[in-house]
């Protein structure tokens, strides 16, 4: 459901300097409480809300945003392609990723995708705002332990053995369905992808994670989404 306020004339004119926000998560709750702690900031507020990629697409058509707060878990579509269109499409507009997905796995991927930012939902109201003020003065924000792992990262090269955290998006997605029980055809439907290429996937994952067959496949991706998808 589209919630969008718009500026009011007759208000004080400070309003007109708050930096406009645009909060995408399909969960209404979510959306309402961080608007509301959003909006209790003096130099920002919450514009509009979106509970989907393509209301979300439509409203920022229409709208002159500073930045939007996506949720990478959207339920009809995936947030990092949702990223992507947004970078292509709005290439100046500011997006900082708040997930409840391990940041160690996703937040690298989501930079790649065009995200200015990560912050986790179990982080702090003021780290959020923290998080938002720095996206919006053109800064990267991540967490400091992420911010040293990455460091880390660069400064050893490429790890090895292959890690979960080495597939690609697409790999990840379908691992991911995997350790949901999926089928290759629910897969296939779901991702909008021939069975074949689920097929060709599956294949990469088995190489890179070193799995003998389906059934490993199966047992390691249903391991981990069991434990709330952390890195290994």
């Amino acid at each position: 459901m589209t919630k969008v306020q718009l500026d009011d004339n007759s208000s004080d004119r400070t309003s007109l300097k708050k930096r406009k926000i645009m909060i995408v998560d399909d969960h209404p709750i979510t959306r309402e409480g961080i608007a509301r702690r959003i909006s209790s900031e003096s130099d920002m507020m919450v514009c509009s809300e979106a509970e989907s990629a393509q209301e979300a697409l439509q409203l920022i058509e229409k709208q002159q945003l500073d930045l939007v707060l996506l949720d990478i878990s959207l339920e009809a579509s995936s947030g990092l392609d949702v990223l992507k269109d947004l970078k292509t499409r709005f290439p100046e507009l500011h997006t900082l990723i708040l997930s409840m997905h391990e940041e160690s796995l996703y937040a690298e991927r989501a930079l790649r995708a065009g995200a200015r930012g990560y912050i986790m939902k179990g982080a702090s109201p003021e780290k959020l705002i923290q998080a938002i003020r720095q996206v919006l003065a053109g800064e990267i924000y991540l967490s400091e332990s992420m911010t040293k792992t990455a460091l880390a990262r660069i400064g050893n090269g490429r790890h090895s053995p292959y890690t979960i955290e080495d597939l690609s998006d697409r790999e990840l997605e379908v691992f991911q369905l995997i350790g949901q029980w999926k089928t290759t055809r629910d897969i296939a439907d779901e991702l909008h992808l021939s069975v074949k290429t689920i097929e060709y996937y599956r294949e990469q994952i088995k190489r890179k994670l070193s799995l003998k067959n389906a059934a490993e496949l199966t047992q390691r991706a249903t391991s981990w989404v069991g434990r709330g998808e952390t890195t290994e």
